[in-house]
């Protein structure tokens, strides 16, 4: 059976605060109708803190402040030395903060705080990154011999709105926050209603590292209200939105009105495909991590496993025996490799789910909650074996600590295999053979592939998905080109043949 922890006292860090209040324009205020929601604890499920409820008439303020601060503000107009040595005192509080982040963040989202304690280092790197980047990019000037000198000149394009999902949320507010704010954007933030906290935090650290009024503006509030408010606003030229698919979806729409830019990192089914000359400790190790770690919530995990039918039998074992070791508890034991998901809603979603798979596979781990954790969103790590590629658990995002294994014989039926859902994020591929595995992920229809090995994330390497997981790419130089307009400056060098429409010689000659 699942691992368990000692039974303990449910952990609440300290000073936590009981209510949430928006920013804008530098200052906390409260929704102007007054309404609020309310933030759940995900072990106890119990309220801890309300949070101001954002609606159109409080995103028109946010957006406001950040109109006024991209057209009459210092931001845009700096030099990249000077945002930069700002993007890097961010950096440094927020590494200052790494404890108190993690505790907040494994609190809010129920992951274990042994993996919470990387997140606030992650999102410090991300504007270590964008800071050194924007001092360091060049772009592309051309020469006409004798003619012209063209170049690229970028310009910061307005109002960024930056909507951002429940899982790892500071990490991955980071992830739009930096590029955005490097470029010379100002930003309005709508985090996600079931984990505000962390992102609380960003206001005092982006004042107390000197970022102007007006830049920087968050509103809290429901996706359908907040969230689809900020979409919809004229202001607001670009939208940056990471989260599941038929949300996206509605972005789309409602940006076409307005011909948004539009980044979207959306749902994905990734497969791992393992070969019978694979490494097969090695490929274990990573298919677990892969799909486990962070309580299964994460966009790019590993939760379609594949495998050659040589080693099949030994491979389920194996995995469905290291599945059942998984150390299920409270998420700020040190102990715990799986928490609490994150939300009673979303933890009955992947509970039913669990029962699908029971008539869709052969159950090898797992199958819902742990018995010695009876209150709290806890599902035991779920394993399910020869699973039909028609089965919704293979076709389905579930987003939790549940994963399928299907055969395959030969190089095309994994393949076909692997492309067989509507979704296109990650993938991982195990083997040996060096053709094979540049020929395989060629093939693969997939944003991102990790030859064996897991999801390490390259900050200069594109980040999206093709097909239903995504709508560009963000990352490096590709969040450079989402947010900032390249213009073209050609510049004559010389005299310009141009024919003289208009101009006749003999004036006689024109006919009356």
């Amino acid at each position: 059976m699942t691992s368990t922890v000692p039974a303990s006292t449910h952990y609440i860090p300290e000073n936590l605060p009981s209510h949430l209040q928006h920013y804008i324009n530098g200052h906390f205020v409260d929704s102007v109708g007054g309404g609020t929601f309310d933030v759940l604890d995900p072990v106890s499920n119990t309220n801890y803190a309300t949070a101001a409820a954002g609606q159109q008439e409080d995103i028109d303020l946010a957006v406001a402040a950040a109109r006024e601060a991209f057209v009459n503000g210092p931001w845009p107009q700096m030099k990249p030395r000077e945002r930069a040595r700002i993007l890097n005192r961010i950096a440094d509080a927020v590494e200052a903060q790494e404890v108190r982040l993690a505790d907040l963040e494994s609190f809010d989202t129920g992951l274990p705080i042994t993996q919470a304690k990387g997140q606030a280092l992650r999102a410090a790197e991300n504007f270590r990154f964008f800071a050194d980047l924007i001092v360091a990019q060049f772009d592309d000037a051309m020469k006409v011999p004798g003619s012209q000198i063209n170049y690229v000149n970028r310009k910061p394009i307005g109002v960024a709105g930056l909507i951002t999902p429940w899982n790892t949320p500071f990490m991955l507010e980071s992830w739009k926050l930096a590029p955005a704010l490097a470029t010379g954007n100002t930003v309005v933030l709508k985090p996600a209603e079931f984990t505000p906290l962390s992102a609380s935090l960003w206001a005092q650290i982006f004042k107390d590292a000197g970022l102007p009024d007006g830049v920087f503006n968050l509103v809290n509030g429901l996706g359908e209200e907040a969230g689809d408010a900020l979409v919809k606003h004229a202001d607001v030229p670009l939208i940056s939105f990471t989260g599941e698919t038929t949300t996206g979806q509605t972005i789309f729409r409602n940006a076409a009105a307005h011909l948004k830019g539009l980044s979207m990192e959306l749902g994905g089914k990734s497969p791992c495909v393992v070969f019978a000359d694979a490494d097969l400790d090695a490929a274990i190790d990573s298919a677990l991590f892969g799909v486990f770690s962070l309580n299964g919530e994460r966009c790019t995990a590993g939760s379609r496993i594949l495998v050659e039918r040589a080693i099949y039998d030994d491979f389920c074992d194996r995995y469905a025996a290291r599945a059942k070791a998984i150390v299920v508890g409270d998420p700020h034991d040190p102990k715990t490799e799986v928490g609490a998901l994150v939300h009673p809603e979303h933890f009955d979603k992947v509970a039913s789910y669990v029962e699908i798979g029971k008539s869709e596979g052969r159950l090898l781990a797992g199958g819902g909650r742990p018995e010695h954790l009876p209150e709290g969103n806890y599902i035991a790590p779920t394993v399910f074996a020869d699973v039909a590629p028609n089965a919704r658990i293979f076709q389905e995002e579930i987003f939790g600590p549940v994963v399928s294994i299907t055969p395959f014989e030969d190089d095309d039926e994994a393949l076909a295999l692997a492309n067989n859902t509507k979704y296109g994020l990650a993938a991982y591929i195990w083997t040996q053979n060096l053709t094979r595995a540049h020929t395989f992920s060629h093939n693969m229809q997939a944003g991102m592939v990790w030859l064996n090995s897991h999801n390490v994330r390259d900050l200069r390497t594109p980040f999206g998905g093709v097909k239903a997981s995504g709508l560009g790419h963000e990352g490096g130089y590709r969040s450079i080109d989402f947010y900032t307009d390249q213009q073209a400056v050609h510049i004559s060098l010389g005299a310009v043949h141009t024919p003289k429409f208009g101009s006749i010689a003999d004036p006689s000659a024109v006919r009356r």
